[in-house]
């Protein structure tokens, strides 16, 4: 871990699932190498396997289909910090969150969102086009 002035190191297993899911789309979602998602799991298992009470950036690879029906996909980069997070943990996640991103190469859509309305399956949506 980095100190809190310059916030949170970026591990290499991270950079490493995020080239897996980029490239080979061997994950449909990652938090924070807490926890990865299978590609036949939903954007339901992922919104699930955000902790209620704690700050995260997650990483989910939205697929869909245009109105033109093409097969696209979305990258989302996602700074998870609800609202019941302590502040010293929102404080080092928003300090660290531009470093992070620039660590994952591909990212093609951020969001940051403190309830689970703000990225919900809609917001989603809306977003990947």
């Amino acid at each position: 871990m980095a100190n809190a002035a310059s916030g949170m190191a970026v591990h290499d297993d991270c950079k490493l699932k995020f080239l897996e899911l980029k490239a080979k789309r061997t994950y449909r979602f990652i938090v924070v190498v807490e926890k990865l998602g299978e590609p036949s799991q939903s954007y339901d298992d992922f919104t699930a396997s955000l902790p209620a009470d704690e700050c995260r950036y997650a990483v989910y690879d939205f697929d869909f289909v245009t109105a033109e029906n093409c097969q696209k996909s979305r990258i989302f980069f996602i700074a998870w910090s609800p609202d019941t997070s302590r502040v010293r943990s929102k404080m080092i996640y928003a300090s660290s969150k531009d470093r992070f991103k620039r660590e994952l190469d591909g990212i093609q859509v951020e969001l940051q969102a403190t309830d689970p309305t703000e990225m919900g399956l809609d917001v989603i949506r809306s977003r990947a086009n």
